[in-house]
């Protein structure tokens, strides 16, 4: 998770972000809890690429929008959204997120303004995180407890890679989704569900260019992308796998893309085959 935010809520905040920004460079840094101007000016010295306010500081907002500094003010009312708005900030920390009705205050607060994402923090766990990240205005959500303070101190980084590794598979939500089979053509394809279907008692439904027998065995009416066939595997967002996916050196093919009627992208696949099969991502819905 090459993205973190260090608060200026301790002393060390300073010298943290100038260790980590020169230790870490791939680390997309920024620093938090700013409620100033004086400590946005010493976070950006220090090496921090972002800056977070818990509230909304009409003083930082314009020190960093004139400097082209991406920031994210904190908000928990309409009137705070319309005053980030007016600064020509489009993106706001909702915070705290929890305490102030989670989710659902979320969606009723944010209906009206369609142009608006959220970074919700404040109670975010690996049990609600899901609620919050699926949201569609929901841009990213932050958290501390990847990050427990006592992990730190008693040094179990193992703990914490792990807890990170959870939340980013709750994001990612990586299932299989279907395996699609080659045929040479309609008949062969319609034998071999038929076969299928009948063998593992699945519903049989036939379609333009393939035919399934349930919801996980797809079988082409024609020789498709890899030697055997293709594995869809579904995810939460094809937006975030496909960066996650690329940041590990596995290449997307955006070309292949296909969209639904809203223009989201529904599949995509990436690039080369695997045992014989290529690999698309599917949008579960």
């Amino acid at each position: 998770l090459p993205l973190a935010e260090i608060t200026f809520r301790t002393a060390a905040a300073e010298d943290a972000i100038k260790s980590v920004a020169a230790e870490c460079p791939d680390v997309l840094l920024g620093a938090g809890t700013v409620i100033n101007v004086e400590q946005a000016e010493r976070a950006l010295k220090a090496g921090a690429q972002f800056i977070v306010t818990h509230g909304f500081s009409s003083a930082v907002v314009k020190y960093c929008v004139d400097r082209k500094v991406p920031i994210t003010p904190g908000i928990a009312t309409p009137t705070e959204i319309q005053m980030a708005l007016d600064h020509g900030v489009d993106v706001v920390k909702f915070f705290p997120a929890d305490a102030f009705g989670g989710i659902k205050t979320l969606k009723a607060m944010s209906a009206p303004y369609s142009a608006v994402k959220f970074i919700p923090t404040g109670g975010i766990t690996a049990a609600n995180l899901a609620e919050y990240i699926l949201f569609p205005k929901v841009f990213a959500c932050g958290g501390t407890w990847m990050v427990k303070d006592d992990f730190i101190k008693t040094g179990q980084f193992g703990e914490i890679t792990k807890l990170t590794r959870e939340a980013i598979n709750i994001m990612l939500g990586f299932d299989l989704g279907h395996i699609g089979i080659n045929t040479a053509g309609a008949d062969d394809s319609l034998k071999l569900t038929k076969s299928l279907s009948a063998m593992f008692n699945l519903a049989l439904k036939e379609g333009n260019s393939s035919n399934f027998a349930g919801k996980g065995i797809e079988v082409n009416k024609s020789k498709g992308l890899g030697a055997h066939g293709h594995i869809a595997v579904a995810t939460n967002s094809i937006a975030r796998a496909a960066a996650w996916l690329e940041r590990k050196g596995v290449a997307v093919d955006m070309g292949s893309a296909k969209k639904d009627p809203a223009g989201n992208v529904a599949a995509v696949y990436l690039k080369g085959e695997f045992g014989g099969f290529a690999i698309h991502l599917l949008q579960k819905k």
